[in-house]
């Protein structure tokens, strides 16, 4: 049994798992695209690629099922971390029977160290009060700086380090980016580990926010790929493919699977379309290149510490490439949050500043197809475009046969894998709780034997409703079509009902891109796979189905401490998380108690979010402002003098009216200002979550009034939340409201 008295294997390796977000399997250079991605091939080229790796086809439960080797429905992440349920399959709350891989590294004498995206906390679980034992360091890891939601701001994220809420270093103005700090920290963590404990093993998870949306990178590096892909999506996917086939990544003989009729395409496009679109993923593949550099930074760190031979490296991207920006991308993510419309004209005039400090962009859907290549669709279906990507391993003294595998592999087999190599025998107990069962199985047998048999050849496969399943040579899969993207919803061709699901059969040992249905030509097997899934599904967990956000809100658990219609909020505390803020969807007032000095003062008395999604007030040239920013609109009121010495109370109002909502400001008992939109009030004003600030802000500003901290110069006292109407969200909003992961 480890009790974390051990003292790890004489040689046992360094394990270091670096997990891309949105990532498809055609886009890393090694995979066939023509994105420099320098770092990562090298890695290849050195190492394995893996042509059949699986995962779950969406964020959180693809996580959890590296970090604990078993189903994600068998521990309760069936969907989204953000969204905790009753339903066994979906607490999103991984349980002591299941201990992940950093705690059994730990207790066999590794240390551990996370940095990045974390996503495996519950809503309600995520303020400065915690609880904190699904927050990193309680699920095993002794170091954490990174994000703890589902995306982040590039410019501007919410950060964490260990159990507390920090600032970036500096601002975007001042050169910041998210990737480059995560390389930074963890470069600083295992530098720092390796030099105050020599000889002692790490595991490093790095986890970025890259590539998922928004796709934040400075302009130089998209600007490297003007023009090249003018081309459009079908040449591209085309040439594409052909570079799989040669470099053996995909086998001699695949079929390249058809364009779908909710795809244009590109020749169809207007000029000022594929001007657009094209700019898209010249952002993109700089984001995917700026990625790769910080990498190399790590990389080139465990060179210089000569350790990198004994480091057991795994690659790997979350899920395929994601279609939540739409038939036509979008300059700000937020707007399906708001349900607004992109505007081609609207998009067009912010081209230059794609990828820049002001948007919260994602490209258009026709590029997360071509991503996928050779495959059909995409993130959040469990067809191959949204279960199988790109895995490489690198580890020179423990892989002698460098290339290509074509096993089978799936998430699950990942933590088997890591504790063969280090020589941990998985614990029957932990804390005295019994484990349960490990679904994966070892992928060592293939480092050295291109050979060897796969390591098992059954999986099944659920997500949003979209089911399929692995069974030896065959694979079926449903067409059903799952809620939360409006586009999808609306285009795309399949089943709505789950008792109308059709099941499509492959033989995927010869049909390598799941391109060829046969199911009416064995119906047999059809049927045989069908009864295997519901076998899976009742051994692990995922029943009840559902196929989107507004199913899952009936079984939802309330917090253990449920945030009051009213909270008080002082200077001295700090942020607040708006996971510990009332929320505004249904409107209400926020007032700021304020000590104003003799000049009117200056300076940002609340704020929330950003020009991209957010509110607050503020002081500018002694005269109060009230500003909302919501996708599409920016209102702005501002009274019509200097205020007035003394004690005064500033107040915010945001009210539901004839389906959009009014905006006023009020000083004391007077109404300055007043401003009408028929743009309505979101359930979250930031996908990365975000936080109150009092007497000052933080990150990016909410106007161009000023620029952050701007320190109110006066005396902030106190913030009031009112909420009006605490509405249980409309299913409608619900499907889109938290649907970026």
């Amino acid at each position: 049994m480890l009790d974390g008295s051990q003292r790890a294997a004489t040689g046992a390796p360094n394990v270091v798992m670096i997990l891309l977000d949105d990532l498809g399997f055609a886009q890393f250079g090694c995979y066939g695209s023509d994105i420099a991605t320098p770092t990562i091939d090298r890695l290849a080229g050195d190492g394995l690629r893996y042509s059949r790796f699986h995962v779950t086809a969406l964020c959180s439960p693809t996580r959890a099922s590296l970090l604990t080797g078993r189903n994600h429905h068998a521990v309760g992440m069936g969907f989204l971390a953000d969204i905790p349920t009753t339903d066994p399959g979906y607490t999103a709350r991984i349980p002591a029977s299941a201990a992940t891989l950093p705690r059994i590294l730990r207790d066999a004498g590794y240390n551990t160290l996370a940095v990045g995206k974390w996503h495996l906390l519950p809503r309600g679980e995520r303020s400065s009060a915690g609880p904190y034992d699904r927050w990193p360091l309680g699920l095993g890891f002794e170091r954490y700086y990174g994000f703890l939601r589902g995306d982040a701001n590039h410019w501007a994220p919410e950060l964490v380090r260990d159990n507390s809420y920090v600032e970036p270093l500096k601002s975007a103005a001042e050169g910041y980016h998210l990737t480059e700090d995560l390389a930074d920290e963890a470069i600083r963590m295992v530098v720092n580990q390796q030099q105050s404990a020599v000889g002692k093993p790490f595991f490093l998870y790095f986890a970025t926010g890259a590539m998922h949306a928004p796709h934040h990178v400075e302009r130089s590096w998209a600007d490297v790929y003007r023009g090249q892909f003018d081309i459009g999506w079908d040449r591209w996917r085309e040439q594409v493919f052909a570079h799989q086939v040669a470099s053996g990544v995909v086998p001699a003989g695949t079929t390249l699977t058809e364009r779908p009729p909710w795809v244009a395409a590109w020749d169809s496009l207007t000029a000022d379309e594929r001007r657009l679109y094209a700019r898209m993923h010249e952002v993109y593949a700089g984001f995917l290149s700026h990625t790769d550099a910080q990498i190399g930074r790590l990389i080139a760190a465990l060179e210089q510490l000569g350790v990198l031979d004994n480091t057991l490296i795994f690659v790997m991207s979350d899920n395929g490439a994601s279609a939540e920006g739409g038939v036509h991308g979008t300059a700000n993510e937020h707007r399906f949050t708001h349900q607004v419309p992109d505007n081609l004209s609207e998009n067009l005039e912010r081209l230059d500043d794609w990828g820049g400090i002001h948007g919260y962009p994602h490209y258009s859907w026709g590029w997360a197809w071509a991503g996928n290549t050779p495959f059909r669709l995409w993130k959040r279906y469990t067809w191959l475009g949204g279960t199988r990507v790109p895995m490489i391993v690198h580890w020179p003294q423990g892989i002698d046969d460098a290339g290509v595998r074509g096993q089978f592999g799936h998430a699950v087999d990942i933590y088997p894998t890591v504790l063969e190599a280090c020589g941990i025998t998985p614990p029957q107990t932990v804390d005295g709780v019994v484990q349960q069962r490990v679904d994966g199985a070892s992928l060592m047998p293939t480092f050295n034997n291109a050979d060897a048999p796969d390591p098992r050849m059954n999986q099944y496969f659920e997500m949003l409703g979209s089911r399929s399943i692995v069974s030896g040579a065959w694979k079926a899969t449903t067409d059903h079509v799952s809620q939360g993207v409006l586009d999808e919803e609306q285009l795309m061709t399949g089943s709505r009902e789950f008792d109308n699901d059709a099941w499509s059969l492959f033989h995927i040992e010869s049909d390598f891109s799941e391109a060829h249905d046969v199911a009416d030509q064995h119906p047999e097997i059809v049927r045989r796979l069908e009864q295997e899934w519901w076998a899976e599904a009742g051994r692990n967990n995922v029943l009840p189905m559902a196929d989107g956000l507004a199913q899952r809100l009936g079984s939802s658990v309330p917090r253990e401490y449920a945030v009051p219609a009213q909270l008080l909020v002082r200077p001295e505390g700090g942020p607040v998380s708006d996971d510990a803020l009332p929320m505004l969807a249904g409107g209400g007032w926020i007032f700021a108690e304020v000590e104003v000095p003799a000049d009117g003062g200056q300076g940002v008395l609340f704020a929330l979010g950003d020009w991209t999604g957010g509110f607050g007030a503020y002081v500018s040239e002694g005269r109060p402002v009230v500003a909302v920013c919501l996708p599409g609109v920016d209102i702005v009121l501002r009274g019509p003098q200097r205020l007035p010495e003394g004690r005064h109370r500033i107040a915010m109002g945001m009210h539901q009216v004839d389906g959009g909502t009014t905006i006023k400001l009020v000083l004391d008992d007077d109404e300055l200002a007043a401003e009408h939109t028929p743009i309505g009030l979101p359930l979250a004003w930031q996908h990365g979550g975000t936080s109150l600030t009092l007497g000052a802000d933080r990150g990016l500003p909410l106007t161009s009034d000023y620029t952050p901290p701007y320190p109110w110069t006066g005396t902030l006292h106190s913030v009031l939340l009112s909420t009006g109407r605490q509405l249980h969200p409309d299913p409608a909003h619900a499907r889109v409201a938290l649907q970026v992961d």
